[in-house]
Order: C-alpha cells, then structure tokens, then sequence
C-alpha cells in the first residue's frame, strides 16, 4: 500500500512538471524575468500603497535570489536572498541592507506595517516561489504527498502536498497545489507566516508557453476560510498580471 501511495505522489509530480516545460527544459536558463502589473489590498495593509503597481522582476532558477526594479525609486532595485535582503542604487551600492530578516516580522499580524527592506523580502520570496514552482520540487529536501481530491466549480483538481526545504524562503513550510487534468497548477493553498500566518488561496490563469515552459500570467490570491474555499469576490488580496516574460 505504502509503495503504490509514493508511485501515486511521484506520479503526479511528474505529471505536472512534465505539463509545464519539463525539467530539461527548465534547466536550459538560469533566470526568468517579467514586467508585473500588481493591484489588491495588501500593499495597502502593509504601508506600501502603490509600490508594485508596475515593476520588473527577475528571479534565479537554480539559487534563491530576485531583484525587482525600480523600487520605490527610479535608481533603486532589491537583491534578495533566504538570509539577506538589501536595497541598492544603480551603481550596485547598499543603501540598506538586513540579514535573517524573517526574524524581523515576530510578532507581526497582517495589519503590522512592513519597512523597504520588509517588502523586498516578501516580493523576493513569492515571486521566486512562484516562478520556479513545479519545478524545484523533485530537488533536494523537497517533499511531496498527494491529498484527496478537490471539486470546485464542477472540476476535480488533483492536490500536491509540497513541504520545503527549511533553507528555502517562501510563504509556509507546507503548500498545497491544485493540479488540473492538463498537468498545470491552477490554485495554490499557503498561509503567510510572516503575517500572523494569514491565509491565501492564489489562482493562476491565462497560461502561455514562454521558450517552452508554460507560464501563468494571470494571478489572484484571496482569503482561504477554514472550509478551504476562498473568500470571493473580496477582498482581492493582491492581483498579479505578467508581461514581457522572458528567461535567460
């Protein structure tokens, strides 16, 4: 029984990396950059209203690290790592700079504001997440379980339980995946512990192939209630529209 569960599991992520590019494919580049157009409350919440309305992002697919730019300054951009976040000027120079910053949100709830550097890191992280997902999941200290079904709106989705690395920054150390017939991730379940561990059900849609791996440009993340369904149609959290996507 234990063998035909890990098949089942292996399975399925297999199913979905296969789905969206393939993991030869994937390592042909080594970043993936995009032009966001970003909308929702959160930014609101945290302090930063209008912060990444329209920004450039670009993310590392073989270690952690993102850089969007311009951050709230035409001459300024991030570098973000697990351990390590900084704002830096256009001649590469630290203007400031933390180390461990997820220690810096104890005790936060999600109506603690966030400093520049606190938003450099959760930008950092997420887009990371989302730009390497599924891909980083067959890699080292990655596992994965598949769960139950999921109907929604007359579709069965396929759940990939992924718990990460401890070294990996990211939302939660257990995420689930909503996979759907075609092998591509159409919901993904976390809770934001940097934020008092707030709930997130994050929708991905309007897929397009991007030199062979498939990206979803359109994503909206809303409130997940203890039933596991999303708190529609608001608030809309945060919104995230991809353009100008392109790897490296």
């Amino acid at each position: 029984m234990e063998a035909a569960k890990q098949k089942a599991k292996n399975d399925l992520l297999e199913l979905t990396i296969k789905a969206h590019g393939g993991t030869e494919n994937f390592n042909k580049f080594e970043t993936v950059s995009a032009r966001l157009i970003c909308d929702g409350v959160l930014w609101s919440m945290v302090g930063h209203p209008g912060s990444v309305d329209d920004i450039y992002v670009t993310s590392n697919t073989n270690k952690q690290f993102t850089s969007h730019s311009p951050f709230l300054n035409e001459d300024w951009h991030t570098a973000f790592t697990a351990g390590h976040v900084a704002v830096k000027n256009s001649k590469d120079e630290v203007l400031e700079e933390l180390s461990n910053p997820r220690d810096s949100f104890a005790g936060y709830t999600t109506e603690t504001p966030w400093s520049r550097l606190q938003l450099a890191y959760f930008t950092g992280y997420a887009m990371w997440t989302y730009f390497n997902a599924p891909f980083n999941f067959a890699g080292e200290g990655y596992k994965v379980e598949e769960l139950e079904p999921w109907e929604e709106k007359g579709e069965v989705f396929r759940r990939l339980q992924v718990t990460f690395p401890e070294e990996v920054a990211t939302h939660s150390p257990v995420q689930t995946f909503y996979i759907d017939k075609d092998g591509l991730i159409k919901r993904h379940d976390y809770n934001v512990d940097i934020a008092g561990g707030a709930t997130a059900a994050h929708y991905l849609s309007d897929y397009i192939d991007v030199q062979g791996i498939k990206i979803a440009t359109k994503r909206n993340v809303y409130v997940r209630q203890e039933d596991n369904t999303p708190l529609f149609p608001e608030p809309l959290l945060v919104s995230i529209d991809l353009r100008e996507i392109s790897r490296k």
